[in-house]
């Protein structure tokens, strides 16, 4: 059922929980607090409806409970005052504190926002020396080609040709460098996800791409086994990216200061049992403990100098709002493996 149909269901019983109550509590007796009980409507309400409209709901029952009052046919009336006064302010109290609380946790919403906007460039932020160098590769190129160019217009007769060969991989190197810096833009935006068709292999070659640097850095062996024939999934293509992005430079850190035979980082795709497709990373690390395993996806916990723990917590909530899983688990021999999985998608990749 749409999510405004049952919007509109769950107001449509709201206006009869009223009713009911405001007609028990006009049968009643004063000495029966019935109307109290829309407190318990405005709780309810609270959380489908603007503050302003919540506070005119808050207003509506306590006129109704004014009206019962005066329309209740027996009990003692100073009672019934004393009960419809307690009444009243049991429903302004009610609704105070639940708008605070929806202000509360609208700001806490926000804080998480940011929180992931601010975790996206951080993380993004260790990349730093791996996108100078792919930059730089194209730039480098471009240079390159331009002094070719010049040689040959310098010729005589100019070699026209030659240098319009050169122009030619100029432009080619050119919008390689725009599609670095637009894959690196697109990392950044905090946005919910946008869910698409796209090939995981391809996608996992663009962060391996942008990581090249760091890797090479350090001189850390990376062995892909990606396979091409697998189906496209559906999910954010931006943010599966950024999963991936920190779980390999998760995985970059925990090998970067080991022997050089450890130095070793796995990475491969394939099919799950439950009709999706698994992405999965090995690292040859220190491995995980125990407490590590416990408590490796809850935010603000790290076992990083320096670390803000939000980088595999951010990474469980984009897997699991895209209806994929994420896990970890120790190595036998050592060091740890991470995997998550997407789902597949029907038609074609984008």
């Amino acid at each position: 059922m749409p999510l405004q149909y049952r919007r509109m269901l769950s107001l449509a019983g709201m206006v009869l929980v009223m009713a009911a109550i405001f007609v028990a509590d006009t049968l009643t007796e004063y000495a029966v607090a019935v109307a109290v009980f829309y407190s318990v409507v405005i709780l309810a309400a609270v959380s489908l409806l603007t503050a302003r409209a919540a506070i005119a709901l808050a207003c509506v029952c306590i006129a109704l409970t004014v009206v019962s009052f005066y329309l209740t046919p027996a009990g003692l009336y100073k009672v019934g005052l004393i009960n419809s006064g307690i009444s009243i302010v049991a429903i302004s109290i009610t609704t105070w504190l639940a708008l605070k609380t929806e202000a509360a946790q609208a700001a806490a919403h926000d804080a998480q926002a940011r929180l992931l906007r601010i975790a996206r460039v951080t993380s993004l932020g260790g990349l730093t020396a791996s996108i100078a160098h792919e930059v730089n590769q194209p730039l480098a190129a471009i240079v390159t080609s331009g002094n070719a160019g010049q040689r040959w217009l310098a010729q005589d007769p100019p070699n026209v040709e030659k240098a319009l060969q050169a122009l030619d991989r100029i432009l080619s190197d050119a919008h390689r460098a725009s599609d670095i810096i637009d894959r690196v833009r697109s990392l950044t935006k905090g946005e919910k996800p946008r869910k698409s068709a796209f090939d995981l292999p391809q996608a996992v070659r663009e962060i391996v791409s942008l990581s090249r640097g760091e890797i090479e850095r350090h001189g850390i062996a990376l062995e892909a086994h990606i396979d091409d024939m697998l189906p496209a999934v559906l999910a954010d293509r931006v943010q599966i990216q950024q999963v991936i992005g920190n779980m390999l430079l998760n995985a970059i850190e925990a090998v970067a200061s080991g022997p050089a035979h450890r130095k070793n980082i796995r990475i491969s795709t394939s099919l799950t049992d439950g009709g999706g497709v698994l992405f999965c990373i090995e690292d040859a690390g220190c491995g995980l403990s125990p407490e590590a395993l416990d408590h490796l996806f809850d935010a603000f916990w790290t076992t990083k100098e320096g670390g803000i723990g939000l980088g595999l917590s951010i990474s469980r909530t984009i897997v699991e709002a895209n209806g994929g899983k994420i896990w970890a688990e120790p190595n036998a021999s050592g060091g740890a493996t991470f995997r998550f999985s997407v789902p597949i998608a029907k038609g074609k990749t984008t």
